[in-house]
Parts: C-alpha cells; structure tokens; sequence
C-alpha cells in the first residue's frame, strides 16, 4: 500500500508538469443523494500511459479504484464490482478546467450526483512562533463540545475526564482551527477502536483491536490509510498515554508517548468519516466514538500561530 501511495505521489507530480490529462490530480468531492450530502475524495495519475485512481469513499479507507476507464471526455471509475447479487456500483467523472462533475450509479440508475474541485496544496510556512496553550476541555463538562447526533450521544464529563460511555456519536470541538499543535491524553481499552479527527477531516486512529486485525496503516498513530508510524511501540491497554499532533497545511507530525511517529508527512487527502472535503478551510477537532465504549481523553489543548 505505502509503494502504491508513493508511485501515485510521484505520478501526480509528473503529470501535472505536463499538463497532459486534465483528470490527473487530487480531487475533494461532495456527493449528494435524494437524503444526504457527503464528502469524498479521488486522486487519478497516468501510468504508462493509463489512468490509475484511488479514492476515498464516505467511509472505510482510501483503497486503489477497481477498474479505471477512460471513454472520450468520460472516466469511470468502478467502487464496487459487480457480483451475483447485485450491480456494479461506478463513479462517472466529466472535468472542465479545475471543476469536476458526475454521478454515482449503481448499475444503470444514477443514486446521486458529484461535484468536485482540484484539491487544495496547502504548502503553509511553519510558523516563526506559536501562542500558549488554551484548554480545550474544562474538565468539567461538555462547553466548547458538541455531538454529531445529540440522540446518540454518551459523552460525559467524568472525573476531569472525557469518556465514551457506549458506542454511539462522535464529539467535536465548537471552536474550528487551522494550523496547530495539539496535545492531548487518552486511555484506550483492549479492544477499543477510536480516533481523533484533524480539522474534521483527517483521522489519528487510537486503537487496541485484536491482534491482526488492523496493518499499519490503520493502526495505533496512524494516518487512517495513508501515512504508518514509523516505529512500533509497546501497547498499553488501559493506560494513561499522550499524543502531541502538529499539523501545519497537510504536513503533520505526530509524537506518541515522547517519540516521534509520523515526522512531517504529507496528508494526501480526507480519511473515511470526514465531516467534509473543504479542505482549505478550519475546521474542529472530532472525537470518535462510533464503534465501541471505553475511550478517554483528558488534558486536551491547542497552541495556533502567533500572528505578527
């Protein structure tokens, strides 16, 4: 996976200095069906001389597309292949300079439409100087904090600390940030599988899954599908742990425990749950917990640029 994201990076690079296809980049997408508005995400390179994508649908993770075809001014993009019980499910793709449209379909009946812009480079210059640290959590309850659906929610304050009661909603941040340095504690239980959202948009995954489950792309310090820690460190289930997490543009660094996992990687683009595509703008801090009990955070604070 790390040798695909790599090829497709220098790819990218090559095509856009030509300027030879006008599908090739990266893309943020909204999709929008009958009920719902969602983000998503593609990136298409050429390869000798083909096109080749990956995408990143609502959910899951940033995964290479099945098939990629390109008919006259028409790429279509296959998400999910046909089987005995049902149809293909397809993105087709129409660009004009740096707008593109389309739909999604499954089989021949269009579910919804997409529109899409050339993703944002967001080369931001590292800061001279970074303002002191504010509390993002008093504490004491849940000001400052709210829940992506109030009716699932089972966030508490408790004990001067942030906790998951049950699966249920994630919990953002009222405030949106752009650049920052983030430092927070947790304390994830064997078995429990969760995260921090930057922005809103991309995940540091915060998990103990059972052993196999996730590789290192989706693992404990993770750019969830895009960027691996770079070294392995001792698990500890049901401990006090600190992530410090500096993202400047898309560059981030992530130091887990005092030693540094992901130093000033690039994030490509959105990771599956993201609350939106605009990448170019702020955008808060969310907390997962969607998928299991158990999770918690304390001492959650934030230092954004000195402006001069």
């Amino acid at each position: 996976m790390r040798q695909l994201c790599s090829l497709l990076g220098a790819s990218v690079l090559l095509l856009g200095a030509a300027g030879k296809d006008p599908f090739a980049g990266r893309w943020d997408l909204t999709v929008k069906t009958s009920s719902a508005v969602y983000p998503a995400w593609v990136e298409v390179v050429d390869k000798e001389g083909k096109p080749e994508a990956r995408i990143q649908p609502r959910g899951g993770s940033v995964r290479p597309a099945h098939e990629v075809k390109l008919n006259g001014s028409l790429l279509v993009l296959t998400i999910s292949p046909a089987a005995d019980d049902r149809p293909a499910v397809t993105w087709e793709l129409n660009v004009k300079g740096s707008v593109l449209t389309g739909a999604v379909k499954r089989g021949q009946e269009v579910q919804a439409q997409i529109a899409g812009q050339r993703a944002p480079e967001l080369k931001n210059k590292p800061p001279k100087n970074w303002m002191p640290p504010v509390a993002l959590f008093n504490g004491k309850d849940l000001t400052w904090w709210a829940p992506g659906d109030p009716a699932e929610n089972h966030w508490v304050a408790q004990n001067g600390e942030l906790v998951n009661q049950q699966a249920g909603s994630n919990l953002r941040t009222t405030g949106k940030f752009d650049d920052f340095k983030l430092h927070l504690e947790f304390n994830c239980p064997e078995g429990v599988n969760s995260g921090i959202f930057l922005r809103g948009r991309y995940q540091v995954q915060i998990e103990y899954g059972q052993e196999g489950m996730n590789d290192k792309l989706h693992g404990m310090g993770s750019i969830y599908g895009y960027v691996a820690p770079s070294q392995d460190l001792p698990k500890k289930p049901g401990e006090w742990e600190t992530m410090d997490i500096t993202l400047v543009g898309r560059w981030v660094t992530v130091v887990r425990n005092g030693v540094t996992i992901v130093d000033n990687q690039e994030i490509p683009g959105i990771t599956g749950g993201a609350l939106d595509s605009n990448e170019d703008a702020p955008g808060p801090f969310n907390l997962q917990g969607t998928h299991a009990a158990g999770i918690r955070f304390r001492n959650l604070t934030v230092s954004v640029p000195k402006r001069t």
